[in-house]
């Protein structure tokens, strides 16, 4: 059987935009990207977004309708994908669409006194799959954390089933690290046994500061960063964050990561603790590469190479940064194994859609510590 075309997209925590991919895929799961398109985000439609990471006024009005713009934003990455590809509609089996994230709570607020219900929680992206399909023309697969909160688990990462079958080598530990905005690792035991969790942050707080301090979005492979020293003080108040120091499964967010949480930091610090902006962004980077490479020296022992992808692999500095902080292992970017960096996790949701309609399990309990691996995503025909 010939394989089949489905399409992924994805935007992430960093808030630049949508990244698409148009997949084949064979009936054994195997996956091939022929295209790849980007849509940004305009800057007022990114800071409704990070404006959505906290309650405000009206909230439930305005997320619905950037809901409805996240599905249009879709809606371009899949036009132009079947332009390049010069394909139809009809000749895609189906797109998975992640959403975007606002919320991210899992396993908090909701459990009786008694004990009989555990905590569930939530977790939030905001899309509206239904206009998706409408504009599309394509069977949507959407909602794909919910499922795994519901049965007692993280509900991220989702991906680390996805890096086994890309970049796992029989025989081989191999750790794969996905930088985003929160950054996520994959341990690919060489018995072919899987973890994932969250490390905590990845570009979010680089790009925020370096958004207050120069007006561009991000720091351009981490150029502003190298330029800066380290704040020895600044680095040891971060790494004092709770979160850094629990075992997996554990997943975060911008509910944790966010400026407050920065600047609550930075207001503990001496008031003669001299720094300049650059410096602030190159130990945040340190803090990044630091948090990162600790757990793959916990938990990865053994492991050969670290491959990067996220939008975190094409920042030079923070890569040096990694390389010098788990000597011995190699660290390269996913396009050395095949894979760019910005394509990884748009393709990782076309394999989860492909994986929803033929209704198998995509999940894993070593990853989210849910009750069992369960099919994820919801189905909006087109």
């Amino acid at each position: 059987m010939a394989p089949a075309f489905f399409i992924g997209l994805m935007s992430g925590t960093s808030l630049d935009g949508v990244d698409g991919v148009m997949a084949q895929i064979d009936n054994t799961g195997r996956l091939r990207v022929i295209a790849h398109a980007f849509v940004a985000f305009q800057a007022s439609f990114r800071d409704e977004l990070l404006q959505l990471n906290q309650s405000g006024p009206d909230e439930l009005h305005r997320s619905a309708l950037a809901g409805n713009a996240i599905a249009r934003h879709y809606a371009q990455v899949v036009q132009a994908l079947l332009q390049d590809t010069d394909l139809a509609p009809e000749n895609v089996v189906a797109l998975g669409a992640h959403g975007q994230t606002v919320r991210h709570r899992p396993l908090e607020f909701d459990s009786d006194a008694e004990g009989l219900y555990p905590a569930v929680g939530y977790t939030l992206q905001l899309i509206n799959p239904a206009l998706l399909a409408e504009l599309t023309g394509i069977d949507v697969v959407a909602d794909f954390r919910s499922r795994d909160l519901a049965a007692g688990g993280q509900g991220a990462p989702l991906v680390p089933a996805f890096h086994q079958g890309v970049f796992g080598q029989p025989g081989a530990c191999v750790a794969v690290l996905n930088i985003g905005g929160i950054s996520n690792l994959s341990v690919l035991s060489a018995d072919g046994g899987v973890q994932g969790w969250d490390c905590g942050p990845g570009n979010a707080l680089m790009d925020f500061w370096c958004a207050r301090h120069t007006g561009q979005a991000f720091d351009r492979a981490g150029a502003w960063a190298a330029q800066g020293q380290i704040n020895p003080p600044l680095l040891a108040q971060l790494m004092t964050e709770e979160f850094l120091q629990r075992l997996p499964p554990k997943s975060t967010g911008r509910d944790l990561f966010n400026p407050a949480w920065l600047e609550h930091h930075m207001a503990t610090l001496a008031k003669d603790s001299a720094h300049t902006p650059q410096d602030v962004q190159a130990t945040l980077a340190e803090f990044t590469a630091l948090t990162c490479a600790s757990d793959v020296l916990r938990h990865a022992e053994g492991a050969a190479s670290l491959v990067v992808c996220g939008g975190g692999a094409l920042n030079t500095h923070l890569m040096a940064r990694l390389a010098h902080h788990v000597p011995g292992v190699q660290v390269v970017s996913s396009a050395d194994r095949g894979l760019p960096p910005l394509q990884v996790e748009a393709a990782a949701f076309a394999w989860l859609a492909f994986k929803n309609l033929k209704r198998e399990t995509a999940s894993l309990q070593s990853v989210t510590g849910a009750r069992g691996a369960r099919v994820l995503g919801a189905v909006y025909p087109r």
